[in-house]
């Protein structure tokens, strides 16, 4: 994982401050840019298959643990904040956190609330972190079972991405990443749609076309978010998918990952589109192709619809007792509407998840 250094790819504008993201090996910043006192959040995964990056920061204390879902709710975040305080942590000092997802949302969550906000350096190690949510300044935790629910924004001062991480992820893995990086693609728009399906094909054997589709994911969410950190206005439209993607998530206990239920929810979100006329047939099948080579090899588990609606329901975008949504006309033209769940709307819920709609053209 050693490898040269490479450049600095961008600079990303924040209300916090500015902060640089890298494309670089971790081991050049871990060596000489951590300093012993400073505390280091690590996925025990990434700590047990990587031991070398563990040797760097041997002489650091460190909060390790199993990063999945229970990892973010609101008692085991106590633990972390405890390690911290009694290890002698000052102000001064850094959180250093090395993972996915989980990770990031631990160190970001407890960084903006320590001492009224430290300083963190976050090294993201899947696709998922490295191609979506390493920027945006985004911050949560779960409560309960609802994921996400309580959180802030607060950006860490770099962000090293080490490409190198993604040699060991699963396909799985992969796919997730890829479906993340798909909503951003059709929220930009792209020029040749048989071209983007071939990338999306070959970025799961070549690391030079899955790097090229990381940086181009991260340059569009760059552009938004500096118009929109806070996500009040225009940023909306990044939740294309999402909402439907999050209950999808809750009610399956999040074994669907999170990249793929987005894909699942952007195909159901185009659905919608189709069915109140703002989309036509043809463009919700010639995107579901791209859907397609994100889910085909996963088996959404069955859906209970009811449970799926009340987890739509207590989605953190909404206001009041409407259901905000964003819908589609095509590519670039995502807007925010209010879904009414009525007969009509739950009908197609059912057929999408009980007659499979997804995995067909309609």
């Amino acid at each position: 994982m050693e490898g040269s250094v490479m450049s600095e790819f961008m600079t990303v504008k924040s209300m916090f401050r500015e902060y640089k993201v890298l494309f670089e090996p971790c081991f050049f910043s871990l060596r000489n840019e951590i300093k012993e006192s400073d505390f280091v959040i690590i996925d025990s995964n990434i700590a047990r298959s990587y031991p070398e990056v563990v040797s760097i920061i041997e002489n650091n204390n460190k909060f390790l643990f199993v990063a999945d879902e229970e990892a973010k709710s609101y008692t085991s975040i106590s633990q972390v904040f405890d390690s911290i305080i009694s290890s002698g942590f000052s102000k001064t000092d850094k959180i250093v956190a090395i993972g996915g997802g989980v990770t990031q949302d631990i160190a970001g969550f407890v960084s903006s609330l320590l001492y009224r906000g430290v300083e963190w350096y976050f090294y993201p190690t899947n696709l998922l972190t490295q191609c979506d949510s390493c920027i945006g300044s985004k911050t949560s935790i779960n409560f309960g079972k609802f994921k996400n629910q309580l959180g802030g924004f607060y950006p860490p001062s770099k962000i090293v991405i080490d490409t190198n991480f993604l040699e060991t992820l699963s396909g799985k893995d992969i796919s997730s990443g890829i479906g993340e990086m798909l909503h951003y693609f059709l929220i930009d728009g792209y020029e040749n749609h048989s071209k983007l399906l071939e990338e999306l094909k070959e970025a799961r054997v070549s690391k030079d076309i899955l790097v090229q589709l990381i940086k181009r994911s991260l340059r569009i969410k760059k552009k938004m978010i500096e118009v929109d950190e806070f996500d009040r206005g225009p940023r909306n439209i990044f939740n294309y998918g999402h909402s439907f993607g999050h209950a999808i998530e809750s009610v399956t206990n999040f074994v669907v990952p999170h990249g793929i239920a987005v894909a699942f929810g952007m195909d159901l979100a185009n659905l919608i589109s189709v069915q109140q006329g703002y989309l036509s047939i043809e463009n919700r099948n010639k995107y579901r192709e791209l859907f397609h080579e994100v889910f085909s090899s996963f088996s959404l588990p069955e859906i209970d619809v009811d449970l799926f609606v009340k987890a739509l329901s207590r989605d953190k975008k909404n206001e009041g007792i409407n259901i905000k949504v964003i819908l589609t006309r095509g590519l670039k033209k995502m807007f925010k509407t209010t879904l009414e769940i009525d007969e009509k709307s739950l009908s197609l819920f059912h057929e999408f998840f009980e007659s499979k709609l997804y995995k067909d053209a309609i």
